[in-house]
């Protein structure tokens, strides 16, 4: 479980993050979680695709990074290979925490930024300060909390997108099997595509009220990142065989 603190210029004055990219800072992951409004910036690299967790029965978007547990094809040499890194993973170590507080007499929850202590970035010896020498924020600090802002309300968006791709069928299955130049294979499966049949069918009232809401862009940013499959499997067909496996 993480150690999260509401984080305060005097506790923790000389804290520091370190922005490098590398599996030991948590940077070994194949998929992170994304939201319509990043799916313009994500789809450019990524694959899009809908998990579903067995749990919930709960949809979320993902943007793939690799074609199994604990690999990111876009780590090199701490440096993340393409420009855009979703948002998700932006935000390492930071959280948002919520807290109630007073606003003209009436009171009101609030969020606030935490960040996980246990998280291998943070320290005080190396990396991005958090706090002025004198006080106030640095503007690493203040755009890590716009980002949390930026991650909530996406997040928040991509609930009614999701209930809007259930009630029109546009959600299918879909299993992703590739076989490599070394002769491996992978088999990917519990993950959701937009079902393209249904969606070219679809009601021109129905397209018309998508386009309305924004959500017909998303869906088309979606079906695009597919496109990046092959990138990642060029990524894959780079490594050294035994790292194909």
């Amino acid at each position: 479980m993480a150690n999260t603190l509401l984080l305060n210029s005097v506790d923790h004055k000389d804290l520091k993050v370190i922005t490098e990219r590398s599996p030991q800072y948590g940077d070994d992951i194949w998929y992170a979680l994304t939201f319509p409004s990043e799916y313009r910036s994500v789809q450019a690299h990524y694959p899009i695709f809908y998990q579903k967790d067995p749990t919930t029965g709960e949809f979320y978007a993902v943007a793939l990074f690799g074609f199994k547990d604990k690999e990111n094809l876009f780590i090199d040499q701490g440096k993340w290979t393409v420009s855009y890194i979703p948002l998700t993973v932006q935000r390492q170590p930071f959280l948002i925490g919520k807290r109630t507080g007073v606003e003209d007499g009436v009171e009101v929850e609030q969020r606030v930024l935490h960040i996980d202590m246990d998280n291998p970035r943070v320290n005080t010896e190396k990396g991005e300060a958090l706090f002025l020498e004198y006080g106030g924020n640095t503007e690493f600090l203040d755009n890590a909390a716009d980002m949390l802002e930026a991650i909530h309300h996406g997040l928040e968006e991509s609930k009614a997108f999701t209930a809007t791709l259930l009630a029109h069928d546009l959600l299918e299955p879909f299993t992703l099997e590739v076989t490599l130049d070394s002769g491996a294979t992978h088999q990917m499966i519990g993950f959701y595509t937009i079902n393209e049949d249904v969606l070219q069918a679809l009601d021109s009232d129905i397209v018309a009220q998508l386009h309305q809401s924004g959500f017909l862009q998303a869906i088309y940013m979606m079906v695009a990142s597919q496109n990046n499959i092959r990138e990642l499997l060029n990524r894959k067909n780079a490594l050294s065989p035994e790292l194909q496996s």
